[in-house]
């Protein structure tokens, strides 16, 4: 969370509640899909959801 709020919350316009509220599906497709994670290599998590998921379906065990 803490990085969400840095990355999103902070740095956008929030005049109130309802305008907040109004962003955070977009912020949060935005924070999963293309913000890169340090975490997990600077991929997104469906990035590296998917890079697992591959590297799972090609295993044959």
């Amino acid at each position: 969370m803490k990085t969400f709020k840095r990355d999103y919350v902070r740095v956008n316009p929030r005049p109130d509640t309802i305008s907040v509220l109004q962003r955070l599906a977009e912020w949060f497709e935005d924070y999963n899909t293309i913000h890169p994670h340090n975490g997990l290599r600077m991929r997104s998590p469906r990035e590296f959801i998917a890079a697992q998921s591959a590297t799972h379906a090609a295993c044959p065990v």
